[in-house]
């Protein structure tokens, strides 16, 4: 959500005067609907369940810890970042995680990557990115459970969001994504024989284009709306691109395609509501250009020599390192000032 432009933003799902704030966090919610929503035709009621389970741990945690450090709870709830950042894990896990690991997850969002730093606004690192990555690197077993497209209300639903479904039941309900089947395809086979051999459940690479395409909708909305700027989202989105071309030319058969890169897995989604966070995202145009294709940049380098299938979580907190580096030394100079030296502020 970077550039925030708060006086050209209404709040027109309420009608009514917010802070500016909270009208932004609350388009960004209404963005997410068609991607939720098209990852809930594909996958099942799991993805509102994580989304649900996830938005009331964040708002609950945010209550619990303004209520330790005796601050307002209410004015600060309203501005919906807590709740913002729910829905952006829930949508981010795969469908009917446990209760527990997602409130695993948003304890390391909420508490420790957010109120922690004093909240909103002084967070170095993207909270639901930190939740996500605490869950990877913790639970890698329970975080690779993607299913193939299923019904609506799959067997075993509620069991699993339960958390009381055995492993061995739940390796038996999962599979593989796109981009991690790709990547474990092994070096001696090519790329044409892997998808000869028809590697994914019927249906998979679709559900996941479509899902992609539905995020991107979502953030064409926010730039409609002027909640986020070009920058960040054309800059990653064109260093991805540039990158998984150099890779393809170079060796076709054993690396994928630039349209695989861009349409399956995370990366529009986190061009457009994960990169963009206004407070842990660079803040000048040329910061955010930077910000981007570097962000870009690392998902190719992690998803194509890494040992994660999709980076976008890793590559958004490395990106987060630099922010304060890119303000520092990417500030224009305000007209009728002279030049600073390298590193001064003017």
């Amino acid at each position: 959500m970077s550039m925030m432009r708060a006086s050209g933003v209404k709040d027109a799902m309420t009608a009514t005067s917010v802070p500016p704030t909270a009208s932004l966090m609350r388009w960004v919610i209404a963005a997410t609907l068609p991607g939720i929503a098209t990852m809930s035709y594909f996958f099942g009621l799991g993805v509102i369940s994580n989304v649900v389970i996830a938005a009331v741990f964040g708002v609950a945690l945010e209550a619990a810890v303004l209520w330790l450090r005796k601050r307002p709870i209410r004015v600060t709830l309203n501005d919906s970042s807590a709740l913002l950042t729910g829905v952006l894990l829930g949508a981010s896990l795969p469908p009917a995680s446990p209760w527990w690991l997602i409130g695993v997850g948003m304890i390391a969002a909420i508490v420790v990557a957010k109120q922690l730093y004093g909240g909103l606004g002084h967070n170095p690192f993207n909270p639901a990115m930190v939740g996500y990555a605490l869950l990877l690197v913790s639970f890698p077993t329970y975080m690779t459970l993607w299913a193939p497209p299923q019904a609506l209300i799959p067997n075993g639903l509620w069991a699993q969001i339960a958390g009381t479904l055995p492993t061995a039941q739940l390796d038996s309900l999962s599979g593989a994504t796109p981009l991690d089947a790709f990547k474990h395809k092994g070096e001696a086979v090519l790329a044409s024989e892997f998808w000869a051999t028809n590697p994914l459940p019927d249906g998979t690479l679709s559900a996941w284009r479509w899902v992609a395409l539905a995020w991107l909708a979502g953030g064409v909305l926010l730039l409609v709306k002027r909640v986020i700027s070009w920058h960040i989202p054309i800059a990653m989105l064109g260093s991805v691109l540039l990158l998984a071309t150099l890779f393809y030319l170079s060796d076709p058969s054993h690396f994928a395609s630039p349209l695989f890169h861009l349409l399956t897995g995370a990366t529009l989604f986190g061009a457009f509501f994960i990169a963009t966070d206004p407070v842990s995202a660079a803040t000048s145009q040329r910061g955010k250009l930077i910000y981007g294709a570097g962000i870009g940049a690392l998902i190719i380098i992690i998803r194509t020599v890494g040992g994660y299938p999709d980076a976008v979580a890793f590559a958004v907190l490395l990106m987060n390192l630099c922010v304060p580096l890119l303000d520092l030394y990417s500030v224009p100079r305000p007209t009728g000032h002279p030049n600073t030296s390298s590193g001064e502020r003017p």
